[in-house]
């Protein structure tokens, strides 16, 4: 095992270039996990390691996961490159996995969250933990803002980026797949006439949220098939777009049962 005690090592500068900058992470094809929780979710979703840093100080895991390399690193390094409070002294860098629409499986009435122009790590990770929580059937990120191997995506989702089924495309391209396979589009609107309750979720269903600045584009209110809304008796429309999706969620699977 190699042993870094070195602040300037290259291969803490290259980790640290692979956090803090989405082009490296695009370029190289990696991205990287903190945390033995979420990189366990990763393995098991059948992810490759290519370099394990660990702190012998602070990392309590007996049984250390496959690598193709792994480094033992002091504290002070590791304090260097982690990026979250509390950690367990593991990070890890690993291979990006595609997220096309062509490896996404659908079952017979499926459920997908549709979210467009996704700006925020933090909204987007909590939308996957949502989508974790109802085991819906997909998750299609349109025209994204922030991508989904940023770490703060990977940490506010807790790994759920890798217990659901999630792709990234153009919100053409989540059309014609769901006008394809013939799932009722809901998009949600502020100004809707139809509160989202009063409508039918238990067949083939996507439903579409866009920022909490803009709403969502002319494309998908031109396009979906029903406007829904939230009803919302405060000043302010107080809900973000991780709640509404979670709001709008949950209502499907109760009228799914909850049991299916």
């Amino acid at each position: 095992m190699e042993i870094i005690s070195s602040l300037q090592n290259p291969r803490i500068k290259q980790t640290l270039h692979l956090i803090e900058k989405p082009h490296v992470r695009k370029d190289s094809g990696l991205f990287t996990i903190e945390g033995w929780r979420e990189l366990a979710l990763a393995l098991q979703a059948n992810y490759r390691i290519k370099t394990l840093f660990v702190c012998p100080e602070i990392c309590k895991v007996a049984n250390l996961p496959a690598a193709e390399r792994c480094c033992e690193i002091t504290l002070p390094v590791f304090q260097k490159i982690a990026y979250r409070d509390n950690s367990d002294g593991m990070l890890a860098v690993l291979h990006q996995k595609p997220h096309t629409l062509f490896s996404l499986q659908l079952k017979p009435k499926p459920f997908v969250i549709v979210v467009e122009a996704v700006e925020k790590p933090g909204n987007l990770g909590a939308i996957l933990r949502t989508a974790d929580a109802a085991k819906v059937d997909a998750v299609i990120v349109c025209d994204p803002q922030c991508e989904i191997y940023n770490p703060n995506v990977v940490r506010s989702s807790i790994g759920c980026l890798f217990t659901n089924q999630v792709v990234t495309c153009t919100s053409e391209e989540a059309f014609d797949l769901l006008k394809t396979n013939k799932i009722n589009i809901l998009a949600a609107e502020l100004q809707a006439s139809t509160h989202y309750h009063l409508v039918d979720m238990r067949k083939a269903t996507a439903v579409v949220l866009g920022t909490e600045a803009d709403g969502l584009s002319d494309f998908w209110l031109h396009n979906a098939h029903q406007r829904i809304k939230i009803p919302m008796r405060g000043a302010i429309d107080s809900l973000n777009v991780s709640v509404s999706a979670a709001v709008l969620t949950f209502e499907a699977m109760r009228q799914r049962g909850f049991g299916d």
